[in-house]
């Protein structure tokens, strides 16, 4: 290695690729305000538990992935492998639980020991949404809504389809487990070393293995449909029809699970091949059970998270910022004049570069590298007559203006 290099699976965000990031974060943030969802917080480091409690000791995601350390007080720390369970701790932490029901909207860094590929990092940021208090099938709903409209406005939602499946409820769900139980128990020899280690733990897992083997097996497990309880099947009624009411398009995955037990009823999936291999790049769903799980009272939730590293190679390219004016200070006036005028035109909305050395030549040259639009020559002749030279960068046309008149005749190139 030849210098000092970014840690494996992370990246610098130079300007460009920052560019498209807070493109991603803006459209969101915009729609999310407008569905009257406030934003929100919370640290980059919670105490283990936070995320181990509800994930689960024996999950993936708590015994390969997450970046656990012990700090110099002896705590047990972890970055954040994702938003959800920081939010919940949030809200039980300030007592939000006497305020429902909230709508929250956050963005950030999340930190995964993972494999890097395309899309996919150990520093990586997600844009999250979160409504709390809501037990009706309608919040789902509008869950979706939002996120189709935030893929809509970035340019991306006809490149993806939207994928739907019901979790149903706790009693479902344990008729559906102990079905699955007893047909992989006639095909364990076949099952992958992390299948047989879930069926024991977490059975509905197994259906989302991408292990060929398990796939196999996958394709012949009952469906889950025979076991949902009648309660669940009108949640799921009423979420379909919803989204009908909404023309949101989308098409049932059953093999779509989340194996954690305080998921229930809706879950959903926004995928595209634009990026190689099937990927998902927004998902979500319902989690009734996660704020008991978490030590607080037993409240609804739904919910979702979106990649901003797949969605910034999904953009078109995003406007530029405003092209700068330069201000070419010649000799000591000009310099004196350059640094309050600056000042000014910052104040009045103009983006100025202000350089600090070089002859007129070599200060132009920057003017073209950086692209500006105009420069205001600022010399001891031109000050004498309280004048400034304004040159038009893309037509070369130069004129004298009066500095009072400087800022109205600015206005075009703002």
């Amino acid at each position: 290695m030849s210098g000092l290099q970014p840690v494996r699976g992370t990246q610098d965000l130079l300007p460009d690729a920052q560019r498209r990031h807070r493109a991603v974060i803006d459209a969101a943030r915009r729609i999310a305000e407008r569905y009257g969802y406030q934003e929100i917080a919370t640290p980059i480091f919670e105490f283990t538990e936070v995320f181990a409690r509800p994930i689960g000791e024996t999950s993936d995601i708590v015994s390969k992935e997450m970046y656990t350390f012990t700090d110099r007080g002896g705590e047990e720390i972890t970055l954040r492998p994702e938003y959800t369970a920081g939010i919940v701790r949030a809200i039980l932490s300030n007592g939000l639980t006497q305020s429902l029901p909230l709508k929250l909207f956050a963005s950030g860094p999340m930190f995964r020991y993972e494999r890097p590929q395309k899309g996919r990092f150990r520093q990586f940021h997600q844009i999250d949404v979160e409504l709390i208090g809501v037990a009706q099938p309608l919040g789902d709903v509008e869950m979706i809504a939002l996120g189709a409209e935030i893929l809509d406005a970035l340019g991306v939602l006809k490149r993806t389809m939207l994928e739907l499946n019901t979790l149903g409820d706790t009693a479902s769900r344990a008729a559906y487990r102990q079905a699955l139980v007893g047909y992989y128990a006639g095909h364990s020899d076949g099952l992958s070393e992390d299948s047989r280690r879930r069926l024991e733990k977490n059975p509905l897992r197994i259906l989302d293995s991408k292990d060929e083997g398990d796939k196999r097996i996958n394709a012949g497990a009952p469906p889950f449909e025979e076991h949902l309880t009648q309660e669940a099947r009108d949640f799921f009624a009423k979420v379909r029809a919803g989204l009908d009411t909404l023309d949101i398009d989308y098409v049932i995955n059953p093999r779509l699970v989340r194996g954690l037990d305080y998921y229930c009823h809706t879950a959903f999936e926004f995928v595209t091949t634009d990026l190689g291999a099937q990927g998902t790049v927004l998902g979500g769903g319902r989690y009734d059970g996660l704020m008991g799980v978490m030590g607080g009272p037993e409240t609804p939730g739904v919910g979702w998270a979106a990649g901003i590293e797949r969605l910034a190679l999904l953009i078109e390219e995003p406007a530029s910022a405003a092209r700068p004016i330069a201000i070419v200070p010649l000799g000591d006036a000009g310099e004196a004049m350059a640094l309050t005028l600056a000042q000014s035109l910052r104040r009045a909305g103009f983006t100025i570069d202000l350089g600090y050395s070089g002859n007129i030549k070599r200060r132009l040259q920057r003017a073209d590298k950086i692209k500006a639009r105009a420069a205001v020559i600022l010399g001891d002749n031109e000050l004498a007559r309280q004048v400034a030279a304004l040159r038009d960068l893309d037509t070369g046309e130069q004129t004298e203006i009066p500095l009072a008149a400087l800022t109205d005749r600015l206005a075009p190139f703002r």
